[in-house]
């Protein structure tokens, strides 16, 4: 049985719409069954790889949805298909990119799916070692502190790149120089096969923010609306120029770390079933019903509107072109 999320009028408080939170809900259901139709075409042979964020939708869209999604940058990384939909990048291009076709907007085919990178929606390019983005996205907010632009810039990152340099590095630079940057780490519990008591010394990732003169907070992540009320407070004071915020949204990883991975060689089956009981597309769901801003039939023509959009996006992305060979060198030397 689903655990409810409390059925008072939250989102009212927080600020937000009745249509806000249905479009946070169509972006869940619309990123996960993405993620799902990307399952099974790796499983057909049709794409090579899927890094899958079924179980963190909740933290993705309740953190995007608290940006300014005209202004602000977002470094995200591979598991966040939610975050990259909220700001604007579409199923038909997110499927390019699985496919790894030429009108691939992340990198024209070159790069292998969840390398996100959108100029015009300023989202940031990552790359495959993790931790990356997180002192690049410590550069964009020094920039924007120094040319004195009112933008902030997001970055996202699981529990296993906090023990990576570039998190500490990144955050030690962000807490001396109060840029306006938020981390927020995505702890599904493990990374790759390594659970989370066997990654940390400390409680929470959030209890090293104190050591880089920040405040650190641990949510639940599959709640989109807990994970919206801290990450507006971040924003808020990072443009009051007060500096970063370190997030850790606590959610469950309902899949395989990829399609290439085998979860049972070190999850039970218990666990597994306990943590597809927090899932967060059907927990929002129980909430948007509970106040009867959703209905049964009306979820039921979300879905298959939704299905339908993913359809048209499958059959583009399969029968886009191919790159030419050729074109593997575009960009990489001067021309």
């Amino acid at each position: 049985m689903l655990e409810k999320i409390r059925t008072e009028n939250r989102h009212v408080e927080l600020g937000l719409s009745d249509s806000d939170v249905l479009s946070m809900y169509e972006t869940m259901l619309l990123s996960r069954k993405l993620d799902e139709r990307m399952w099974l075409l790796n499983r057909a042979g049709k794409i090579p790889f899927v890094v899958p964020g079924q179980g963190q939708e909740g933290t993705q869209v309740g953190a995007a949805f608290a940006l300014d999604r005209t202004k602000d940058y977002v470094l995200p990384y591979y598991r966040d298909m939610a975050v990259v939909l909220a700001c604007g990048m579409t199923p038909k291009e997110l499927m390019l990119s699985a496919f790894g076709k030429a009108e691939d907007p992340n990198s024209g085919g070159r790069q292998m799916p969840g390398h996100f990178g959108q100029k015009k929606n300023r989202i940031v390019t990552g790359s495959s070692p993790v931790t990356t983005q997180v002192p690049h996205a410590v550069g964009f907010a020094l920039a924007a502190k120094m040319e004195g632009k009112d933008f902030v810039s997001f970055v996202t990152f699981g529990e296993g790149s906090s023990n990576q340099g570039d998190f500490h590095e990144g955050l030690n630079f962000a807490g001396v120089h109060k840029l306006p940057v938020i981390f927020m780490c995505e702890n599904n519990k493990y990374a790759i096969s390594v659970p989370i008591e066997k990654q940390l010394a400390c409680a929470n990732v959030s209890d090293r923010a104190a050591g880089y003169g920040m405040p650190g907070y641990t949510v639940d992540g599959t709640d989109p609306l807990t994970v919206y009320k801290v990450m507006k407070e971040a924003v808020e004071r990072a443009r009051r120029g007060e500096g970063p915020t370190l997030i850790e949204a606590v959610s469950e990883r309902l899949t395989a770390h990829t399609s290439d991975d085998d979860e049972r060689l070190y999850r039970s089956q218990e666990e597994i079933d306990e943590a597809k009981a927090k899932d967060p597309v059907k927990l929002f769901a129980t909430y948007l019903k509970d106040l009867e801003l959703l209905t049964d039939d009306t979820d039921k023509a979300l879905h298959d509107k939704l299905q339908r959009i993913v359809n048209e996006a499958t059959e583009y992305g399969e029968n886009a072109p191919y790159a030419a060979p050729e074109d593997a060198l575009l960009h990489v030397y001067g021309e």
